[in-house]
């Protein structure tokens, strides 16, 4: 049987009105637009810059072998910052009040090698809609030998996973090229992409086209103008990949896959017994919320309970609505989980990973499917 699976109404449901009253409240005294401003164009800028000006660097100044992987490791961290700071703003539609804009800035997903109607399924929909929520959400399906959910099946290698997962996290997006592919089509089976308004021979066509050009321009074009062997040109290209992956992959982890933080699991007909506000406040933790170059590089990431509540509101505005959120949330006796520090964080996200490789399987009886 094929649910549809949708929140129920609590006796805390006047919470999210309440805050939603509360955050424009906020933009309106203090005359703000709740979009990106001239901070965003100055990010996407310094970001684009250290992704391609590093690859203009090795096509054109004749790079030494020895300096290939500095430049490569620095492609990799503006790769990661663009993914984080500008890419999912844009897709999310709160980079700027254009439409037209936020498309424009959506393309930069393509530079990255990445596909944005992959990622508005996998991101947008499923993982801000259902999520933490086994079977649901794309986010914390099991990963080759990672075990993301304590109501996932249990292997034997998993009891190790809490060392060796941080030696696979950094090939998240060199799977990008094969994965994306497998998702589509795998997501208009479900007539997901027929939801997004659009049309799969389309966007097959533009995936294998942009991922054709994104492989000739990474690898092969670097083999063609420069003096690099082929084997030191991937080894930069592998370099790049394991630095952005490991680097996006930590950074969502440590959001979502950290102690106190829950993971629901659907009654018998398929719904969350929760209001969706206070879902998104039970399955997201907030880290490191006075970094301020944590806060500038990863686009408001640390501030994820701020984002799941409000991705309609450019990331810029996290840090000034963060206490209007979790005053609230206190008021509503909600939590607000939070972890004050990278460290600590990176830390429980340790010990989380280690429980989810000895917790027993939590069978579910009833797996909801989207419809």
């Amino acid at each position: 049987m094929t649910y549809q699976t949708r929140f129920v109404d609590t006796n805390r449901s006047a919470f999210f009105p309440t805050l939603r009253k509360r955050v424009n409240q906020h933009f309106k005294a203090k005359g703000i637009s709740p979009y990106g401003n001239r901070k965003m164009a100055v990010k996407t800028i310094a970001l684009s810059v250290m992704y391609l000006g590093s690859y203009a660097a090795i096509l054109t100044l004749a790079v030494n072998p020895w300096w290939l992987l500095p430049f490569a490791i620095l492609m990799g961290i503006g790769k990661a910052g663009i993914g984080m700071s500008v890419m999912h703003d844009a897709l999310h539609g709160s980079y700027s009040r254009n439409a037209t804009v936020n498309r424009w800035v959506g393309y930069l997903t393509y530079f990255i090698g990445a596909n944005p109607i992959v990622w508005k399924i996998q991101h947008n929909v499923l993982h801000h809609t259902y999520t933490n929520i086994h079977g649901l959400d794309d986010d914390i399906r099991n990963k080759l030998i990672i075990r993301l959910s304590k109501h996932a099946p249990l292997q034997w290698i998993h009891r190790y996973q809490h060392i060796y997962v941080f030696f696979l996290y950094g090939f998240n997006t060199l799977f990008f090229i094969i994965s994306d592919l497998v998702k589509l089509i795998g997501y208009n089976r479900s007539g997901m992409v027929k939801r997004q308004k659009t049309q799969m021979s389309l966007e097959l066509t533009k995936l294998i086209v942009t991922k054709t050009l994104y492989v000739f321009f990474t690898v092969v074009l670097p083999m063609l103008v420069t003096s690099l062997f082929w084997w030191q040109v991937l080894i930069g290209v592998v370099a790049m990949h394991l630095t952005a992956g490991y680097i996006l992959t930590m950074i969502f982890q440590m959001a979502h896959i950290v102690e106190e933080v829950e993971q629901p699991l659907t009654n018998d007909e398929g719904n969350i017994e929760n209001a969706w506000a206070v879902h998104q406040l039970e399955t997201t933790a907030n880290f490191a919320r006075k970094n301020r170059l944590l806060n500038w590089y990863v686009g408001g990431l640390n501030f994820q309970i701020e984002h799941h509540l409000f991705p309609n509101i450019c990331h810029i505005h996290y840090e000034q609505i963060s206490p209007i959120v979790e005053q609230t949330a206190k008021e509503f006796n909600l939590p607000y989980h939070e972890k004050h520090t990278f460290g600590e964080a990176l830390s429980s996200h340790i010990r989380m990973m280690r429980n989810l490789g000895e917790m027993t399987s939590t069978l579910h009886t009833t797996k909801p499917t989207l419809t």
